[in-house]
């Protein structure tokens, strides 16, 4: 098991081998909860999720299913006691809201990621000067400073992982061509691109950047920036979709849209420009704009 799966994988991880186990001896919500003398909205909010899990609890469940295995028990609890702890981005709450950071966590724990943004760079390969003049165009000045910070934190604790996941981004041509910054600093942008094409570099193959050019026309990207994360074992692809000021949606492998934005994914690869064309036209549009 990764050490650096992180606090929300953990715990998606333990709910869904929890929810196999009941269904796996027959049992529904109520039924166990009826058994345990518990509410049956007790188990209905561990299993999704909202509330967490006691050590007594989790006994309980596992006596439940009938799960006598040691390993197999000190396995869950290993998950529980990873999951009950904070993750980095337990200091920003408060100041975004749960699903976003709920997002983050897993991110933070994902093994491949895959990206399409339409209009801007990705957060995860997002200068600090870029982020600052993007962001201070959306939000109150106040709310700059935080979101910025987030951002930049997310790529540092990506690049701790003991096993950072592959990241493949495909990008609209606009994402390369708006001039962002240009009345504050026309260096910001192309200093910004120069900054994609380093991170590709010294990723040691772990970041691929894709480029659809204008000249393909029409693209499933055109609905909206959105997100696919794989992870490791056990949890099913996460596909969070993007509405703009933070806000997302999230959807797990088991809504049929998930595996429709992933063949939509397949689709816009074919429409875009392979990976070493992509970066000569990313250093290309840099000069042009210096």
């Amino acid at each position: 098991m990764a050490s650096d799966q992180g606090p929300v994988v953990k715990s998606a991880l333990l709910r869904s081998e929890l929810i196999k186990l009941r269904k796996e001896k027959g049992l529904t919500q109520e039924q166990v909860a009826k058994d345990l003398e518990w509410s049956p909205s007790k188990l209905i909010r561990i299993e999704g999720g909202r509330s967490s899990i006691t050590k007594t609890d989790l006994d309980a469940l596992l006596n439940e299913y009938g799960v006598t295995s040691e390993s197999h028990r000190e396995r869950l609890h290993t998950l529980n006691r990873g999951a009950r702890e904070p993750g980095w981005w337990s200091k920003y709450r408060g100041q975004f809201s749960s699903a976003y950071l709920n997002f983050v966590g897993y991110e933070a724990g994902a093994s491949y990621i895959r990206q399409f943004q339409g209009a801007a760079v990705p957060g995860l390969l997002q200068t600090a000067e870029y982020a600052e003049v993007l962001t201070s165009m959306m939000v109150e000045p106040r709310r700059v400073a935080p979101i910025v910070d987030l951002r930049l934190q997310r790529q540092v604790e990506m690049a701790r992982r003991a096993k950072p996941p592959r990241r493949y981004f495909v990008l609209d041509e606009a994402v390369i061509r708006r001039h962002v910054g240009i009345k504050k600093d026309p260096a910001i942008m192309p200093n910004q691109l120069r900054h994609i094409l380093r991170t590709v570099e010294e990723s040691d193959g772990l970041i691929t950047v894709r480029v659809i050019p204008f000249s393909a026309g029409a693209h499933a990207g055109l609905f909206g920036p959105f997100t696919l994360l794989e992870f490791e074992e056990g949890l099913d692809d996460m596909l969070f979709i993007e509405w703009g000021q933070g806000s997302t949606e999230t959807l797990s492998g088991d809504d049929p849209l998930v595996t429709e934005y992933a063949i939509n994914f397949e689709g816009l690869l074919e429409e875009a420009l392979p990976a070493e064309d992509s970066l000569e036209f990313i250093s290309t549009v840099a000069e042009e704009m210096s």
